[in-house]
């Protein structure tokens, strides 16, 4: 009966998603009927998780069609963490466009159903052909996102976003073309193997390489910070949970099923992956901007995650599904602590926001947490994540692997304390409280950065935060903030979904052994794809 109900991921937000075009504009019924569909969604991912959590695969061919020419939706350990993850993240992301006011945007709610209805059929499809159809599902509402969520009025970086997107889906269309020529299906479990065939082999290589595109990996990695800096950092964290983590996991369910592993594919995937992941982290050393410094660790955990399925060892691809499920709860809480950060202040140039320490308790306690799993360090889910790839890396003689990771996680540490240094122990800046009434009144007049504001106006703003907000409790003196710590302060909603993120990630820290047993059951069937072969062929 499950089996039956799989398609309902797709279609259902995908149906509601056109229903609410319809509903008249900023209705209290649009952000209402989305949080309960994404809610569903995730509701119905964890059922997935717990029925696939023995090693079961559940699968359907739809309209009853025979194998091989119905399309098929199946969902295994793998899927179905992974599908958990992202719904979580869209949650957790769409609440915060809720609190923020970003949902009443027209037509937001709509394209984030579309996106998540995206999402899902990826994850649960096994057929090529309609991978590429859900990846380009997932890809319209995100331009749409970008676009409007966005106050920077930087169209360059949209039309870079679109553009890189779509010369990737047209190279991975061509490889899913020839794949067809050669084999004569796109069906992924009667591809099984067939990367023993070279022309087959470098069919799916074509594939590989535009979806590495989409993921971001190095060295095609810059226009992911170019775009995603430009859109809200609400959609940023939405992004980072959805689009590039759908990406890693094509990779590795390509990598799994047609390449069974083989060697001479996953060496050449090493060594993109340990470029991607230095690149990623040293690039952040040179940026001054607290989602720059973020996006360039979102490259470099990219890397980390794909060094599981390029040493394709069962501890390996393990500890590649515990980093990605970890990384993909983690970035999305540290993006929404920027994005609090910029939606409040109006910017997060480390050198224009300081003195965060003293104001903003429970925005520090969520950049801590979420800085601190980032680097690895215990009882966070990052130490659970770190500790078992550099674990796996040795045991796969593959020691240089395994110190490559430690120095980076030192890199990242770096990365992270300055943003630490400057923004929340930095000395406060006189005309802080200048940029944040600035923000308050693009925010209510929906302006983009490039247009001007009444500067009377952003005074008269500033001069009443200073009056009537007081200081936080606790404060003891003043030193250090020229508006003896009266003020802007970040509204409390705002945070709640980041310390949310941040408390899964102490829960999973401390749960890691629960979080390990199911990447271990995901791991052993993309290391032994029978079950996965039998359950879509029904063989």
């Amino acid at each position: 009966m499950v089996e039956l109900l799989l398609p309902l991921f797709v279609g259902a937000p995908l149906l509601l998603g056109g229903l609410l075009f319809v509903v008249p504009r900023l209705s209290p019924l649009q952000p209402i009927i989305a949080m309960g569909s994404l809610l569903a969604v995730l509701g119905g991912a964890v059922t997935l998780l717990v029925l696939t959590s023995d090693g079961t695969v559940l699968a359907h061919q739809i309209s009853l069609w025979p194998e091989g020419i119905a399309i098929a939706f199946v969902a295994d350990a793998f899927s179905a963490l992974i599908l958990t993850a992202a719904a979580l993240v869209a949650v957790i992301s769409f609440q915060y466009m809720i609190v923020s006011g970003e949902s009443r945007s027209p037509s937001i709610p709509a394209l984030v159903l579309v996106l998540v209805g995206g999402v899902a059929g990826a994850l649960l499809t096994a057929d090529l052909f309609n991978l590429f159809v859900f990846i380009e599902v997932m890809l319209l509402p995100s331009y749409g996102l970008l676009i409007f969520l966005s106050r920077r009025s930087d169209m360059g970086a949209s039309r870079l976003y679109v553009v890189v997107n779509l010369l990737a889906s047209t190279l991975f269309l061509a490889g899913v073309g020839l794949i067809y020529a050669i084999q004569g299906t796109v069906n992924l479990a009667a591809l099984a193997g067939a990367g023993d065939d070279p022309a087959t082999a470098i069919a799916t290589a074509v594939c590989l390489s535009a979806i590495a595109v989409k993921a971001s990996v190095f060295p095609v990695h810059g226009w992911l910070s170019r775009t995603y800096a430009a859109a809200s950092p609400a959609v940023a964290a939405l992004f980072s949970g959805l689009h590039t983590k759908v990406a890693v996991y094509v990779i590795y369910r390509i990598s799994a099923v047609i390449f069974e592993g083989d060697s001479a594919w996953m060496t050449a995937i090493l060594v993109i992956a340990s470029l991607t992941l230095v690149v990623g982290a040293f690039a952040a050393l040179g940026e001054k901007d607290m989602r720059a410094i973020l996006l360039f660790q979102m490259v470099s955990g990219i890397g980390f995650i794909l060094i599981g399925v390029a040493l394709f060892t069962p501890g390996a691809v393990t500890a590649g599904i515990v980093y990605m499920t970890h990384h993909m709860i983690v970035m999305g809480a540290l993006l929404l602590v920027a994005s609090a950060i910029e939606h409040t202040y109006g910017s997060t140039r480390l050198e224009r926001v300081a003195g965060l320490r003293t104001r903003e308790h429970l925005v520090t306690a969520a950049f801590v947490i979420g800085s601190l799993s980032l680097v690895g360090l215990p009882p966070f889910s990052g130490f659970v994540a770190k500790y078992a790839l550099v674990l796996a890396s040795a045991d796969a003689d593959a020691a240089i692997v395994a110190g490559l990771l430690i120095v980076v996680s030192l890199v990242v540490l770096i990365a992270m304390m300055k943003i630490w240094a400057e923004m929340f122990n930095g000395k406060r800046h006189p005309d802080v409280e200048v940029l944040a009434a600035e923000s308050r009144i693009r925010t209510r007049n929906g302006l983009y950065d490039t247009e001007a504001v009444n500067q009377d106006e952003v005074a008269l703003e500033a001069a009443r935060a200073i009056e009537y907000i007081d200081p936080p409790r606790g404060i003891i003196g003043v030193e250090g903030d020229p508006h003896e710590h009266r003020g802007t302060r970040v509204p409390l909603p705002l945070i709640y979904p980041a310390l949310i993120l941040g408390g899964m990630s102490v829960a999973l820290g401390f749960g890691g052994e629960f979080l390990v047993s199911l990447a271990e059951q995901a791991s052993a069937g993309l290391i032994d794809t029978g079950d996965y072969v039998k359950a879509v062929l029904g063989r």
